[in-house]
């Protein structure tokens, strides 16, 4: 049997685990730890949401852009699976809308930065 569990970034910078219900099917939920993660690191945070087949990570995304945090997005024209995409735009238009490659450079540039 394989627990699965959510990611949460706690107000202290560190990590903690939960077996808290499904989100949207999802456990690990991705809103989980963006949202758990803008709480903590504001605008310091960048989310990236890259392909997957449901909308997990869509509310997330819109609460790192609320937090003042940035939120890189796969473009969904390229995903393998545009659902997750599509709805991270839908809820976070602010976010930008990358190639996985050009994803790549903008998070290399703010690791250098």
């Amino acid at each position: 049997m394989h627990l699965r569990y959510h990611l949460l970034v706690e107000c202290d910078e560190t990590i903690a685990l939960s077996a808290d219900a499904p989100v949207l099917f999802s456990r690990p939920s991705i809103d989980v730890l963006f949202e758990s993660a803008a709480d903590s690191y504001g605008a310091r945070l960048v989310g990236v949401i890259l392909t997957g087949a449901n909308e997990d990570g869509a509310r997330g995304a819109a609460a790192v852009h609320a937090a003042g945090g940035a939120m890189l997005v796969e473009d969904p024209a390229t995903a393998y699976a545009a659902a997750m995409p599509t709805a991270a735009l839908a809820r976070c238009p602010a976010a930008a809308t990358l190639s996985l490659d050009a994803i790549a450079d903008r998070l290399l540039k703010l690791g250098t930065s």
